[in-house]
């Protein structure tokens, strides 16, 4: 019964977060916020949303591997999405078509991140304030960093929506709601599940729940790449990354018993880890210079995807 419950709240969840990201699009259009860095917030954080929700589900039945293994767990399977696409599309050679300037530097903050993340699972008792890891507050500053450098850029939006900005708040505000309540009981289904088939939280979190909660991405990238629109695909995954990072800041703060990151098993620093060789190969593919031959281009994807599963089998 309880995989049924899961399943039925994963559904809801996927569906209900498509229709976030279909309605905060909305928003987006038609309000006065189309900054670049207001529309990555605003996207971000609907697609975000299921993310976060689980999480702190996670943090309020005192979960510490499902709150940090949710969200390193949903960044790795972000990165398995994008590399899978491209795996699938291999012949159009997507990251040889690719500009530089917006991903690149997205992709190196990803990775400088989770390495910071990676160091602080790894020192025993890591310094905190307030609570709060260290860590996370230097999580935060980077970001906004990187947020503030991105202002600078100004987005032509373009209308394409018939609703109007209040029917796209209030169909937003439901969906939000739904995730809430669906994304609630997908975490504590998650958890009876580790409990009752003696499986790792850690793995329940960083893959069974974050896989799940990473669906609107991979529905978002699969329209992106059917529209040939591979700059908002890749845009997409990396920046939800970034974001998702941030939801970990949220969740630290919620968790009162100290520094989250100290109280996650080994099993979180393995997902950790694996999250930095995938953004390192997102990296290196970026950076290459154009490559003609098909098996030489597939090559850093197809070690994504080998990567991701042998550490899956191997935490399981």
């Amino acid at each position: 019964m309880t995989f049924i419950i899961f399943i039925i709240a994963a559904l809801i969840v996927v569906l209900a977060a498509i229709q976030l990201n279909k309605y905060g699009d909305v928003i987006n259009q038609k309000s006065s916020l189309s900054g670049a860095v207001i529309g990555t917030l605003l996207i971000g954080g609907a697609t975000s949303l299921p993310e976060l929700t689980t999480s702190l589900t996670a943090v309020y039945i005192d979960n510490a591997d499902i709150a940090v293994g949710n969200m390193l767990g949903s960044n790795v399977f972000n990165i398995l999405i994008l590399m899978a696409f491209d795996l699938i599309y291999r012949r159009r050679r997507v990251f040889n078509n690719l500009d530089l300037q917006p991903h690149l530097p997205i992709a190196i903050t990803g990775f400088v991140m989770t390495a910071i993340l990676l160091v602080s699972m790894f020192w025993d008792s890591s310094p905190s304030f307030l609570h709060i890891g260290i860590e996370m507050y230097l999580l935060v500053f980077i970001y906004l960093i990187v947020m503030r450098k991105l202002d600078n850029v100004e987005e032509d939006i373009e209308v394409t929506s018939s609703f109007t900005l209040k029917q796209g708040i209030i169909r937003f505000i439901l969906a939000a709601l739904t995730v809430f309540l669906a994304g609630s009981i997908l975490t504590i289904s998650g958890d009876e599940i580790a409990q009752q088939t003696g499986m790792n939280s850690s793995f329940v979190g960083s893959f069974l729940i974050a896989a799940t909660t990473s669906l609107p991405e991979l529905v978002t990238v699969l329209a992106a790449f059917q529209m040939a629109k591979y700059s908002v695909a890749v845009g997409a995954i990396l920046g939800s990354n970034l974001f998702n990072l941030q939801l970990l800041v949220v969740t630290d703060v919620f968790y009162r018993k100290g520094a989250i990151l100290n109280m996650v098993s080994p099993s979180s620093i393995m997902t950790a880890l694996l999250g930095m060789i995938m953004i390192a190969l997102t990296v290196y593919t970026l950076l290459r210079p154009s490559v003609k031959r098909l098996v030489v281009y597939t090559f850093p994807s197809l070690m994504t995807i080998i990567i991701y599963f042998i550490v899956s089998y191997m935490m399981f």
